[in-house]
């Protein structure tokens, strides 16, 4: 980068109205704070129903999660915008998605009732609501650039994903992960992280939420990032681990 530029990144914050469940704003927040922490500007641009937005131009895209209702009134308009979100994660930009943006990301989300939200169709999984709820604190044991950590998350959905051709993100420790059967949590493909891990997750997680800073710089400077006291966030992270899996 040249001397006396300041390095400056672009969030997507997409439907921050409609998609905020459990404290899901707070993932930019901390992605925000992590960059500005290391001298890195942020630019935050919220999206909302009927808003445009250049894909390109961004280098962070976030959705959120929401209830079957939000996710239907917002799933028409985010359609619209699906080639040009589709291009941009092909392209590599970082994209985080939480439940009901994970499963939006998907092909389908069916209802108990048998209604269908059609899903984006970028990613191979779909998703079908189940009687009852999963609900409770997660720890998922991952592995982002080479690196294995468990991380920890708290759950309230009572979609059932399931993946094709994709990687989770990681293997359940503690909790029920994807749909309570097969021990997997989340999806990885390219720069996206999907995962029904609220809380938010990135607080709670700085370890991920580097990762996704990493892989926005690395798109386009050649800097690397300054490493950042994490010692009360991986203090309140080992509790929660005892609590889940023991001493």
């Amino acid at each position: 980068m040249p001397r006396g530029i300041t390095p400056r990144l672009n969030i997507c914050h997409m439907y921050p109205d409609l998609l905020n469940l459990y404290g899901d704003r707070g993932n930019i927040m901390a992605y925000r704070m992590r960059c500005l922490w290391r001298e890195i500007e942020v630019a935050i641009h919220q999206v909302n129903i009927g808003d445009s937005v250049d894909f390109d131009r961004m280098d962070f895209i976030f959705l959120g999660g929401g209830s079957d209702r939000e996710q239907s009134l917002m799933a028409a308009d985010l359609a619209e915008k699906a080639g040009a979100l589709e291009q941009a994660i092909e392209g590599g930009v970082p994209v985080l998605a939480i439940c009901g943006g994970y499963q939006l990301l998907g092909k389908y989300y069916k209802t108990l009732t048998g209604d269908i939200i059609p899903g984006l169709g970028i990613l191979d999984l779909y998703t079908d609501g189940g009687e009852t709820r999963l609900i409770g604190n997660v720890a998922v044991e991952v592995e982002l650039g080479g690196i294995r950590q468990t991380i920890t998350g708290f759950e309230n959905h009572s979609g059932r994903t399931c993946l094709g051709k994709l990687d989770p993100l990681g293997k359940v420790m503690a909790g029920h992960g994807n749909n309570g059967r097969d021990g997997m949590e989340g999806a990885r493909y390219k720069n996206v992280i999907c995962s029904y891990l609220h809380g938010p997750l990135l607080p709670k997680n700085p370890f991920v939420t580097d990762y996704l800073i990493a892989c926005a710089v690395k798109r386009k400077w050649s800097i690397p990032l300054k490493p950042l006291d994490d010692s009360i966030e991986m203090s309140a992270n080992s509790v929660m681990l005892k609590r889940l899996l023991g001493p």
